[in-house]
């Protein structure tokens, strides 16, 4: 095949559309050989004539083929180089493209992300008709549902009135774009905020979860409009209400009232009511008012109003809270009227029937209780609110059997029955009932010619008691009086005897025969002459049985009768004019008086003999004993002369013997200044810390010696207090040297001082011997001592000392010991004492 000439493809190319060409070649090339040639001649010789013009041009066909395959080949390249840019470039456009698409998703996603996190829900409308697009989420706690549908379907989660405001919002919305802000309460019971408007054309709400702020808001919302509704009701029924009402403002003016305070103010317009503040109440009244409000809020009482130139009694309510007050008031004045008169007949009755001990119940016709007295309830103990509750006479029976205040019967309900038949027995009944607790009742039923019965309840326990004890005490008095050893005898007014015991005729030796007639005072006297004839006594006797002085008074004496029978006799006035005289044999006790008396005397007298000796030589053995401690203290000194030490051994042995005799010779001759009862006390200021602390320097030599600790207890708030400091150290010196006398080596003796109530306590106290149970009690007793074997009795006047010292400031002293376990002295003082007690000691 011959190749074609480019040049003469050329003049053809303009009228070849070169995608025509390319297309036509393309399908040349994929098509078979004839087909193609044929094709490609079609294509390149559109028109057959130019075909065979080039065809004879060129010499022979083949040629005009060759140069036709030529041009078409190199439109081809040119053609198809074209479409690689033009793929390249819609290449790059479509990868700019997905970027963009990438971008823009990423986008969304991030605003969906934003619209999540921010707690909301958006509905978007894109066209009228279709559902909304739905992004974002509510948090967990506003309880909306999930999915879409669920959530569009309001009335499922919202309650009915919200939903309808929600429905009627977004209609308004998507018609005429009108934007909106409401919350919404859900039926769990939160509140869930929409918000409606426009965002580019497209109607959309965002739902919102309340913050607890806005819910309490919401929540303030719905409150104000249930309080503005009810507020409108009770103010409807304020209006309808027959009696006066009225609202005040925080100012205290009128800000409301209703027709009936119109009326009872007199002024048909209310406005001028409001305006002038015309009040209902005088100043009285709202003084009263206002007093009330004081102590709470609300405000009842009983006020009198002027109506229409009448007074009238109104209760009055007035409740004030900060926002003002608001009260109404009740007409009460028919009622009190009503009630005045029916407490005064009330009153009357009571006031009559109240003073009556007896127990009184009126039943009516129906057997119901219409009237009780205090006696009635008092009597059978029955609660007031059941007696003011009317009850039936068999309900009343039924309660006191049920606490068994009715006599035991064996057949109640018959008892009962011939009971209550006091209704219908024109005659009545009278009964006696002997309750279980032990009352005695007297009962009386009388009925009442219009219906119903009296029934009067009488408690005559006490007085069948007091019968029972006068029989019973005139025995015992028969009986007394008949065992008594004294003679007895009783005479009336008119001074007849009309009492005696055989005892009285023992004494006088008259015959029961002779008092059995009653004689008169004088007739006795006579017969009792006979063994006793002294005028006087009988006289006495005789004046005041018979005689007319008014003021009798008591009178009583000795006989010394002839046959040795010593006799005191009684004269007793008795209250009903009467007179008792009592005669008792005083022989045996008048002879031991005697005895005891001359013996009494006996003894005073050697105890006066014994202190007069004892002082005595106690002042007679103090001078020679002082000369003794004197020169002995002398030979001790060393300017003296020196000593042998077996001299001075025997001097030390005669100071401490002398100091010894001494201390219980002083000890003696205190004893007798007491009991001579002129010891003197030096009242002073003690202070306790310094009195104890010389006292201890006194007797730490006994304490080294013996090997006995001492320990001191002083309260440390304690006060001082008055005594005499000399005799305080005696005492307490005593104590702890009797304390360490009964003590072993190694024991502790404890001294404390601590307040006692108004007075002073000092305590010693040690864990010795202790003091055997049988000698305890006479301790403190003068010269008693005890001792053991290894230890030397005292001369067994120091706790003697003690006792007699701490009674004349007015103390007393215990002793606790237990042998074996030691002994604890207690010493009481007053704080200070009075001079009274002190000159009594």
């Amino acid at each position: 095949m011959a190749v074609m000439d480019w040049r003469l493809s050329r003049p053809h190319r303009s009228g070849v559309r070169k995608p025509a060409m390319g297309l036509a070649c393309t399908t040349a090339l994929l098509a078979p050989a004839p087909v193609f040639a044929q094709s490609l001649l079609d294509t390149v010789f559109p028109d057959p004539g130019l075909f065979r013009s080039l065809a004879l041009n060129a010499g022979s066909p083949e040629i005009a083929l060759a140069a036709g395959l030529a041009g078409a080949v190199m439109f081809a390249a040119v053609t198809g180089a074209g479409l690689i840019r033009v793929r390249k470039k819609y290449a790059a456009e479509s990868a700019a493209l997905q970027v963009e698409l990438r971008d823009l998703r990423a986008h969304m996603d991030q605003v969906e992300t934003l619209l999540a996190s921010d707690d909301q829900r958006q509905l978007i409308w894109q066209s009228p008709g279709r559902s909304p697009l739905s992004y974002g989420s509510l948090p967990a706690a506003a309880h909306t549902p999930k999915s879409d549908s669920a959530f569009l379907a309001f009335g499922n989660w919202l309650t009915a009135e919200s939903a309808a405001l929600l429905d009627g919002n977004i209609a308004a919305l998507q018609s005429a774009g009108t934007g909106f802000k409401s919350n919404l309460r859900t039926k769990s019971g939160n509140f869930v905020e929409a918000v409606g408007r426009l965002a580019g054309g497209k109607p959309a709400v965002a739902f919102r979860s309340v913050s607890a702020d806005q819910e309490d808001l919401a929540l303030m919302g719905e409150a104000y409009a249930q309080l503005q509704g009810d507020l409108e009701t009770a103010q409807g029924l304020l209006e309808a209400a027959p009696g006066p009402a009225w609202i005040r403002g925080q100012n205290g003016k009128l800000s409301w009232v209703n027709a009936a305070y119109a009326d009872a103010v007199g002024e048909v317009d209310r406005d001028t009511i409001l305006q002038d503040g015309i009040e209902l109440l005088d100043s009285a009244g709202r003084t009263a008012v206002r007093k009330g409000h004081t102590g709470e809020a609300r405000y009842q009482g009983r006020l009198p109003v002027t109506v229409g130139g009448k007074r009238r009694i109104f209760d009055l309510t007035d409740i004030a809270n900060g926002g003002g007050s608001g009260g109404f008031a009740v007409d009460m004045t028919e009622l009190e009227e009503a009630h005045g008169k029916l407490k005064r007949t009330i009153d009357s009755h009571e006031r009559t029937l109240n003073q009556l001990q007896s127990a009184v119940a009126i039943f009516g016709p129906n057997h119901r209780l219409q009237f009780y007295n205090a006696a009635y309830r008092e009597m059978w103990s029955l609660d007031t609110q059941f007696l003011d509750s009317g009850p039936l006479d068999s309900d009343i029976l039924d309660a006191l059997r049920a606490r068994r205040q009715l006599p035991e019967q064996a057949n109640f309900r018959h008892w009962k029955a011939d009971l209550l038949a006091a209704y219908r027995d024109n005659d009545g009944i009278e009964d006696r009932w002997h309750l279980p607790d032990g009352r005695i009742v007297r009962v009386l039923a009388n009925p009442h010619p219009q219906g119903g019965v009296t029934c009067v309840f009488e408690n005559i326990t006490e007085q069948m008691k007091l019968e029972s004890r006068f029989n019973a005490l005139a025995q015992v008095q028969g009986e007394t009086l008949d065992n008594l050893s004294e003679g007895v005898a009783v005479f009336g007014s008119d001074g007849r005897l009309t009492l005696w015991n055989p005892a009285f005729t023992k004494i006088w030796a008259l015959d029961d025969d002779h008092l059995v007639t009653k004689p008169h005072v004088s007739a006795v006297i006579e017969a009792c002459k006979t063994v006793y004839e002294a005028d006087d006594d009988w006289n006495t006797i005789l004046k005041s049985v018979a005689g007319l002085d008014e003021s009798r008074q008591p009178e009583s004496r000795k006989m010394a009768r002839d046959d040795g029978m010593i006799l005191t006799f009684a004269i007793v006035p008795l209250p009903d004019g009467g007179t008792m005289v009592t005669f008792t044999d005083v022989t045996a006790s008048v002879n031991v008086e005697r005895a005891l008396r001359d013996k009494t005397d006996a003894l005073e007298e050697a105890h006066a003999i014994k202190n007069t000796f004892v002082q005595h030589v106690s002042y007679e053995m103090r001078s020679p004993l002082t000369n003794i401690i004197g020169f002995a203290q002398l030979l001790s000194e060393p300017r003296t002369g020196e000593l042998t030490e077996k001299q001075r051994e025997y001097t030390d042995y005669i100071l401490s013997s002398s100091s010894a005799l001494l201390a219980i010779i002083n000890d003696v001759l205190d004893l007798a200044t007491i009991d001579a009862g002129i010891m003197a006390l030096d009242l002073v200021e003690i202070d306790v810390g310094k009195t104890i602390e010389a006292v201890t320097e006194a007797v730490q030599d006994r304490l080294s010696e013996s090997g006995i600790a001492l320990e001191t207890r002083i309260q440390p708030s304690l006060a001082g207090f008055v005594a005499d400091e000399k005799r305080l150290r005696q005492i307490l010196f005593n104590l702890i040297s009797n304390a360490i006398r009964f003590s072993d080596s190694g024991c502790t003796v404890t001294i404390a001082c601590e307040s006692d109530g108004d007075g002073v306590l000092f305590t010693v106290s040690d864990d010795g011997l202790g003091i055997s149970g049988e000698i305890l009690d006479s301790v403190f007793g003068r010269f008693v001592s005890h001792g053991t074997q290894a230890r030397r009795r005292g001369a067994g006047l120091g706790l003697s000392i003690v006792k007699s010292f701490v009674e004349l400031h007015g103390g007393s002293v215990d002793i606790d010991s237990r042998e074996g376990e030691g002994t604890v002295v207690r010493c009481s003082f007053p704080r200070r004492p009075q001079t009274s007690d002190i000159a009594a000691e």
